[in-house]
């Protein structure tokens, strides 16, 4: 999971790029980046930290150019160097550079064509790079000086046929304008936007709905699966399909990724996850009528609008018992498993007078390793709680993720082969209630009926690419666990003492 964006506008757009990667921020908290082009001249700063941390007025100063694209980083694979930060770019043809949102699931296989075939060298771990020089090398196949919708277009069907997984990307070329695509499944999200100015009509591409909105544009719509759309340097939107495509969106962005202020693929986040609080609701008036529950305490703060639904919805008293530290990033988004535990218990901390004596039934979005539901479990009884039950808008995730999140190894996830009242006693809880996937589908799919289906392996282990086996899985754990990165992690450290030396 990352947040990408694209502006081409009629003044300079540092400023607006920097403010939209603020607003995607949750998006990816690892690393920042942004691009911009004056003319022929390329701008780049990039590095690891928060968007604020990252760029500073001398480095914004250098951003000049009416046309970039921006990134904030969440590491799935690789290591948190900022070597993988993004954008990246490359001298040839034109000077090209992409910034991408996903994960390549046959990027092995690119890597090594790339090479043998293409003459073509990567530099990192990272397959943003990789998708970057297949797109360069369709691209160098017009062999024109100047190209066009037609050359670009033909580039993108090829990158389609050649790139599978989880992909949506913006690029950008010098003197010629900003690409966006979106895989043939449309497994992650990108929207488009323009706004009409006194001097013409600009264009911007996001992640989310929400940074078209802070930024004054007026949002079109989403990018389609398999679509390619140009935004010319003279201000003009191009679109084109061009391979078929089938709707296939995340469940995940819904239940957590999103903001709920953001409207993806015609579904409004906050919309649906009312909806799940309305289905969990239902669940436990249908399946724990004589519940005891005096109070619902969602885990802030993506559940909060689930949780207050579903209190609505049986009565019960609402109350927010967890004060959250804003300086603290998402728990979930850190890069590793020792990092997520020590900033638990910095990032929340509850308030006794609404647990002490009560039976308290908290609402969380999800359950992925556990560790974060049992610590807070344990605040919980710690400042006086009488039971404490625990609710899930989400399914258990019981299987890895290999389309950009992180949740790679099926032994790092909680409820992988565990059933419900075993994870219940794995984290602490008194009782755990888990919302049913048909009944999470339904909440979200009621925003778009012309949904076909949902990419929702991390529940169901059904992988919508169909091109994920055993095999696959097995390497993807020894790549990706949480000890993978730290040792990565590790080596890393001791490349930069050695360079510094």
């Amino acid at each position: 999971m990352c947040g990408i964006i694209g502006i081409l506008a009629r003044n300079r757009v540092n400023q607006e790029l920097y403010d939209g990667l603020t607003v995607l921020q949750h998006r990816g908290q690892d690393a920042a980046g942004i691009m911009t082009c004056k003319k022929r001249k390329l701008n780049l700063r990039k590095d690891n930290g928060l968007v604020k941390d990252v760029f500073r007025t001398r480095h914004m100063l250098r951003l000049e150019g009416n046309m970039g694209i921006g990134h904030v980083r969440y590491p799935t694979a690789g290591c948190s160097s900022s070597a993988e930060s993004q954008p990246f770019f490359v001298n040839s043809p034109y000077g090209i550079a992409l910034a991408h949102n996903g994960n390549l699931t046959n990027s092995k296989k690119l890597r090594s064509n790339l090479f043998k075939e293409d003459l073509r060298h990567i530099n990192t771990e990272s397959d943003s790079e990789v998708l970057l020089n297949v797109l360069a090398h369709e691209l160098q196949k017009s062999k024109k000086i100047h190209i066009g919708k037609q050359e670009i277009f033909a580039a993108v069907t090829e990158v389609f046929k050649r790139c599978k997984g989880a992909y949506a990307a913006v690029s950008m070329i010098p003197r010629v304008g900003i690409i966006g695509f979106r895989d043939p499944h449309g497994i992650r999200p990108l929207c488009i936007g323009k706004k009409r100015t006194k001097n013409g009509t600009e264009y911007m591409l996001a992640s989310e709905s929400v940074a078209v909105d802070v930024l004054g544009f007026e949002l079109i719509g989403d990018v389609n699966p398999g679509e390619a759309v140009f935004i010319t340097i003279d201000d003009k939107l191009k679109r084109q399909q061009c391979v078929p495509g089938v709707l296939n969106p995340c469940l995940f962005e819904y239940v957590y990724l999103a903001r709920p202020d953001s409207i993806m693929d015609d579904v409004h986040v906050h919309k649906a996850r009312l909806r799940m609080g309305d289905k969990l609701a239902a669940k436990i008036a249908k399946d724990w009528i004589e519940h005891d529950i005096d109070v619902v305490i969602p885990v802030p703060d993506t559940s909060r609008t689930a949780a207050m639904q579903l209190a609505s919805k049986l009565g019960i008293v609402y109350r927010e018992g967890f004060i959250k530290n804003r300086y603290i990033g998402r728990t979930f988004i850190m890069p590793g498993q020792k990092l997520r535990k020590k900033s638990v218990r910095q990032k929340l901390n509850p308030l006794s007078l609404e647990f002490k004596g009560k039976n308290v039934l908290l609402v969380d979005d999800s359950v992925v390793r556990g560790t974060t539901s049992a610590q807070i479990i344990q605040m919980a009884r710690d400042v006086g709680a009488n039971k404490v039950y625990f609710a899930s808008a989400s399914p258990p995730v019981r299987h890895p993720n290999v389309y950009g999140i992180d949740m790679p190894s099926a032994s790092e996830l909680i409820a992988h082969n565990k059933t419900a009242d075993e994870i219940g006693q794995a984290i602490g809880a008194d009782k755990i209630i888990f919302q049913d996937l048909d009944d999470l589908i339904s909440a979200v799919k009621e925003g778009n009926k012309n949904i076909a289906s949902f990419d929702a392996s991390v529940f169901d282990g059904n992988y919508i690419t169909g091109n994920i086996d055993n095999g696959y899985l097995d390497k993807l754990k020894l790549e990706r666990n949480d000890q993978a990165k730290a040792d990565r992690e590790f080596d890393n450290e001791v490349v930069g003492v050695y360079n510094n030396v």
